[in-house]
């Protein structure tokens, strides 16, 4: 990579001048393309400090219209999002269709500096690596552009650079210790960068080495690559991205429609066991608070099934200075224009919190797979990304509790009509609900799908029998505690 990489030729004055001119007009006219046809664009610059990554980028966003772009400057992380997982603060901050987002810095400098200074361990640096590769891989097969360079100068070049700003009053603050540190361990440097660079150079997002010794030459390197780039994702939108294998080891799980929904519970036995599992969870939540556990749980299940009755009786045992409930209804304009799980990561709790979802991102492959809201290649995708993100919560060290709550047909009839005609309920019935009924047999192909494939080992399904609401109840609470207890050991 860096060892082994040779400069491309540098143009004359001349020829270089005209080529920005030429590029300069391709990338204002791309940029229209990319809004037209809702090509998100994600463009990194990464290298060495004093490399000329901000200059160039001014220059390259002069030509777009300010509308339709977003710089980032991404250095260490805020103490916010240190209590997030490892990808969040990337995730969140990716483009919407039809726009750039430009990276001053990414996820490379973070776990290459961490490496460095030995804040982090071989097995962490690694865990890391295929959190890379795994979003990047994402971000393509969902559609994103992710063009990523690296501003290459040799340690005599840096260190020039580095002692002229120092030298300057207006551009000393620009010099930073890391600066320093990386031109005096510069040999060093080398071998971690080479090493993540040829990690995480994938065809679906390679890595571009700048000439950066020359603002000017490397300013037009970046545009005509861009360029480049934009052009064959153009050529390529809407194609089918690759159906991976799932490799998460998963757990066996009954057919829906073979599930016991005779189970039931006294309405004594009910009050009794309330108290006392509501006691044991409001005891377990400040110890998960103490201890800077965060807990996702998320509810799925058939309309009419009680979800909503099931999350108020687990919520009225915690405090609600920590934790957060999400109803989750069709994505909104923004949300739809970013990959799907963007507006789920948006709503990740911090370390020691509670996020409950009330329905989460499985309508991928459910609502969306039958309704037609996204192609087939997508919704078979999903599967995998699915477990893909369930895996970085848990790796995060997040508990992940997945409810299904179970009823059958007959017993969701009984209950749209009871709400049908009872005033105070008619507003929990819509004509959506009966269009979905219509669709049961289908729906219920989908869930058991669902379940086989994202069960897994360390985000398990858990299925509530809910002809009785008390019972389902009860259940969830048990095995909230039950996680809980077994992850506070």
């Amino acid at each position: 990579m860096l060892k082994d990489w040779v400069k491309s030729s540098k143009p004359d004055d001349e020829e270089m001048t005209r080529r920005l001119q030429k590029v300069r007009t391709e990338l204002t006219d791309r940029q229209l393309a990319i809004k037209e046809n809702k090509l998100p664009v994600l463009v990194i610059f990464d290298g060495w400090g004093a490399a000329g990554k901000g200059s160039v980028l001014g220059r390259v966003i002069k030509n777009l219209d300010p509308r339709f772009y977003k710089t980032e400057t991404l250095s260490k992380p805020s103490e916010d999002e240190l209590r997030r997982p490892f990808l969040y603060r990337y995730f969140v901050r990716i483009p919407e269709a039809g726009k750039f987002s430009f990276f001053d810095g990414s996820w490379m400098d973070e776990i290459t500096r961490n490496r460095l200074t030995e804040q982090t361990t071989e097995e962490e640096y690694h865990a890391q690596l295929t959190s890379i590769k795994r979003f990047e891989r994402q971000l393509s097969d969902n559609g994103y552009l992710v063009v990523k360079f690296f501003f290459h100068i040799t340690q005599a070049e840096q260190k020039k650079r580095l002692r002229e700003l120092a030298d300057e009053k207006s551009t000393s603050w620009r010099v930073g210790k890391w600066d320093r540190w990386q031109n005096k361990h510069y040999d060093r440097c080398v071998d971690v960068y080479d090493a993540y660079l040829e990690a995480t150079n994938q065809f679906i997002a390679p890595w571009y080495f700048i000439d950066a010794k020359n603002r000017k030459w490397a300013e037009l390197q970046v545009m005509e690559l861009l360029v480049k780039n934009i052009d064959i994702a153009l050529q390529n939108t809407g194609r089918a991205a690759a159906i991976l294998q799932n490799t998460f080891p998963l757990k066996r799980m009954p057919r829906i429609r073979e599930i016991d929904l005779h189970k039931s519970i006294s309405d004594a036995q009910y009050e009794k066991q309330l108290e006392k599992l509501q006691h044991q969870l409001a005891e377990l939540h400040n110890r998960i608070y103490q201890a800077k556990i965060p807990v996702i749980i998320a509810y799925e299940g058939w309309d009419a099934a009680g979800k909503g009755g099931n999350i108020k009786r687990l919520t009225a045992a915690l405090d609600p200075r920590g934790f957060e409930v999400h109803p989750i209804a069709s994505p909104e304009p923004r949300e739809k224009n970013r990959h799907y799980l963007w507006r789920f990561w948006n709503r990740l709790p911090k370390d020691g919190h509670i996020a409950i979802f009330d329905r989460t991102w499985y309508g991928r492959v459910m609502v969306e797979r039958l309704e037609g809201f996204c192609s087939e290649n997508d919704w078979q995708r999903a599967y995998n990304e699915i477990n893909e993100f369930e895996k970085e919560l848990h790796d995060w060290g997040a508990v992940v509790i997945k409810f299904w709550v179970q009823i059958d047909k007959d017993t969701q009839l009984a209950r749209f009509t009871d709400r049908q005609n009872t005033p105070e309920k008619q507003w929990k019935i819509t004509d959506e609900d009966w269009r979905n009924r219509e669709k049961w047999d289908q729906y219920e192909v989908a869930v058991d799908e669902m379940i086989q494939k994202t069960s897994t080992v360390f985000a398990p399904w858990h299925i509530l029998e809910s002809n009785d609401k008390h019972y389902a109840r009860i259940k969830a609470l048990k095995i909230v505690i039950e996680e809980l207890e077994k992850r506070l050991g």
